[in-house]
């Protein structure tokens, strides 16, 4: 077995070289065996490779004595709400997210969506396939049929307040799995018009790669709002648990900055309640949070550190520079379409465009995460830290040294030679001269 596939988060490898059936078996063997399952509810994205992947893991699981609760073709937070609201053991995503389309993968959940990484599993999962030490038992599971798809749009539709607005949007599924969220907007059809910008699952993964972080991704969004007049645009990734968003200039929303704008109706429906802002976002998050009631609490990168945090601070939401947004109402998981559903509903409180609530958060001058192949992380790390030892320090992740008008944080990759680097100044001019002050060190150490 590959030991590559084994990621800080999930599963991931190219198919069939790295992830192939017979390593989907083994892992439907070992996923079931680690988590002690009757249950574990199965969903899967549309690549070629699915069937084949999907068929192996469920003998391995059903051979196991696990049953398979096949939820058919699933977007990760439908796989999410299956696992929190069927009560069941485990889950798994079979899915590779925005990778390519000879790519596959799969994320694990425990019980109640809490996710199986790193440090929380997945090393045991692996042990476990790796070796191919079974454990033998008397009776096999069954696979048992369970679509989800009509009570998730029922539950995340149940979230629409539009009133009387009338919105048009142009969304873009990139040919992937956010195809299969349209079903909640038909709920609000009156209210809301949609033009479709690659929403076609017979051809799927055949288009621009579905990666809402990467902006050029986003040209053809961009444009088609504008041709539009529409009032929004929204870009789905790969298996839809993150999404991007344009607003009705054609400008890219930074994914911070949405996280500012959800707190307002978050905190309407959770008053005083907690709120968690990865460490890479604008120091305008925290400030909004306040402003509108809330605690803000910083966390790290990361959908299973973030997770973990929330279930420990009881927080009822997490937005992530990455564009992944996490709700109480999903188990503490993503809810990707849920993200779109309040900030239009914000928009129609307001009376306001997208445009004008992002003004009214967009306070200070990011880089944007920088990322820089380097040959020894630590030693880079050392010096920054002495150079603005004068600052204040965390080590959260990575390092983030703070002042009263700027700030930035260094991140090593979890599986590439990099360090990821975000700076942010109350103005442009400070910004730039700080990131350039920091690159120079990074490069030339």
């Amino acid at each position: 077995m590959n030991p590559k596939i084994f990621k800080a988060y999930d599963i991931r490898g190219i198919y069939p070289d790295e992830l192939d059936g017979k390593t989907a078996y083994a892992l439907g063997r070992a996923i079931a065996q680690y988590l002690e399952a009757k249950n574990i509810a199965v969903g899967r994205d549309a690549r070629p490779s699915s069937p084949e992947l999907f068929a192996e893991l469920c003998k391995g699981i059903t051979e196991a004595g696990s049953n398979v609760l096949d939820l058919g073709l699933a977007t990760t937070p439908m796989v999410y709400f299956a696992s929190h609201e069927s009560g069941i053991e485990g889950s798994i995503s079979l899915t590779a997210s925005h990778n390519p389309p000879n790519w596959n993968g799969m994320k694990i959940t425990k019980k109640d969506a809490v996710p199986v990484g790193g440090n929380s599993g997945l090393k045991e999962i692996q042990e476990i396939a790796t070796k191919g030490e079974f454990k033998r038992l008397p009776m096999h599971g069954g696979v048992i049929a369970c679509p989800i798809q009509d009570s998730y749009a029922k539950k995340l539709g149940s979230f629409w307040l539009l009133g009387d607005k009338k919105y048009k949007m142009v969304i873009d599924a990139g040919n992937a799995m956010g195809v299969l969220e349209l079903p909640i907007y038909d709920i609000v059809k009156d209210n809301v018009s949609i033009t479709k910008l690659y929403c076609d699952l017979d051809h799927a993964f055949d288009c621009h790669e579905a990666n809402p972080l990467k902006t050029e991704t986003l040209d053809e969004l961009r444009k088609k709002v504008s041709e539009e007049r529409a009032d929004l645009g929204i870009a789905y990734d790969g298996d839809a648990d993150r999404v991007g968003f344009v607003d009705e200039t054609g400008t890219v929303v930074p994914m911070d900055l949405i996280t500012a704008i959800l707190s307002a109706p978050v905190l309407e429906k959770y008053p005083k309640a907690t709120i968690l802002y990865d460490l890479r976002s604008s120091m305008s998050v925290r400030e909004e949070i306040e402003k509108n009631g809330g605690k803000a609490v910083e966390c790290m990168v990361g959908h299973a550190n973030i997770k973990k945090q929330m279930r420990e601070e009881n927080a009822v939401m997490a937005g992530e520079l990455s564009g992944h947004y996490y709700f109480r109402e999903n188990s503490n998981a993503e809810a990707s379409t849920l993200a779109v559903i309040f900030v239009m509903n914000r928009m129609a409180k307001t009376g306001k465009k997208l445009s004008e609530l992002v003004t009214e958060v967009k306070k200070y001058y990011h880089s944007g995460e920088i990322n820089n192949t380097v040959a020894d992380a630590p030693s880079i790390m050392e010096k920054l830290k002495e150079k603005y030892k004068d600052g204040t320090f965390s080590e959260l992740d990575g390092i983030k040294i703070s002042y009263p008008d700027w700030w930035f944080n260094v991140r090593s990759s979890n599986t590439e030679p990099l360090l990821r680097l975000n700076v942010e100044a109350k103005t442009k001019e400070m910004m730039e001269n700080k990131r350039d002050e920091l690159l120079k060190i990074i490069t030339n150490s």
